[in-house]
């Protein structure tokens, strides 16, 4: 993997070939924030990298100028990753072990945008008890996004607060807004 743009651009990152990851492909990443760049100043805004994995979202999002950007995973071994490389490029990413529903359950902080990338394999119900989270615990500010990277079999479109997809690939994104 490698991050796209930003002050580490073309910079390759190695993970350990037996982290239970998928990352999201640079043509998929690209698209995504060829969007973002649209609508966001990423040197004023908070990030929540839900299910982060490999980090790889919370590194690009990073690179562009995000000065708060906290990753959640259950994974050891990928929490472990990316605070390795996290202190190895200075970038200033927060990374906890927990499981993210009760992460979203006991969190106090809101974020401008919320980034999530569960298993393909989850369920629908699952991905709703997420949003419903998110959006009851005012873990999103009122004007920000929130994003879940899917597969394109997978139909978001019915859960509150969706806005619209993106597709890129094999992988959608679905964009949810706050209801008001």
């Amino acid at each position: 993997m490698r991050i796209i743009s930003g002050t580490h651009k073309g910079k390759k990152i190695v993970a350990p070939k037996n982290l239970p990851v998928r990352p999201t492909t640079d043509f998929a990443k690209e698209g995504l924030f060829n969007i973002l760049r649209n609508r966001l100043d990423f040197n004023e805004i908070r990030v929540l990298d839900l299910f982060s994995g490999t980090g790889n979202m919370s590194y690009e999002f990073a690179s562009r100028g995000v000065s708060q950007i906290t990753a959640v995973d259950s994974h050891y071994a990928c929490v472990k990753f990316i605070d390795k490389t996290a202190t190895e490029l200075s970038l200033p990413i927060s990374p906890f072990k927990s499981d993210v529903f009760k992460f979203l359950e006991k969190s106090q902080q809101s974020f401008d945008l919320i980034f999530a990338d569960p298993p393909y394999a989850i369920e629908i119900e699952k991905i709703d008890d997420m949003v419903r989270k998110i959006f009851q615990n005012n873990l999103l500010e009122p004007e920000g996004i929130f994003i879940i990277e899917h597969p394109k079999q997978t139909d978001l479109t019915e859960l509150s607060g969706f806005q619209e997809f993106r597709k890129y690939g094999g992988s959608v994104f679905s964009f949810f807004n706050k209801e008001i």
